[in-house]
């Protein structure tokens, strides 16, 4: 699995210009079954994504980020091994 950090580059006024594109991506993505839980981070410096699949699948959809696409964002990417999960997430249980 993946936690991946993304950091604005630009003013938040770019952000929201370009989030209905990230969203209609972030909704692609989620079906696909990559991405498992997203949301911003608080304070509104950027966002943070949960994903799982192959890396070079997930570089390649970040790639495909309006926010990568127009420069908006840089993006931190986190590789882990989940071996414990809450009640529910079992299906995400890697051990």
């Amino acid at each position: 699995m993946f936690v991946v950090s993304l950091n604005y580059k630009v003013p938040l006024a770019e952000i929201d210009r370009l989030a209905p594109a990230h969203v209609e991506w972030l909704t692609a993505c989620y079906a696909e079954g990559i991405f498992v839980a997203s949301g911003p981070k608080r304070p509104r410096t950027g966002g943070v994504i949960i994903a799982r699949g192959p890396r070079d699948v997930l570089v390649a959809r970040l790639a495909a980020d309006p926010f990568a696409k127009a420069g908006a964002a840089d993006y931190d990417i986190t590789e882990f091994t989940a071996r414990m999960t809450a009640a529910g997430l079992d299906a995400f249980n890697e051990a």
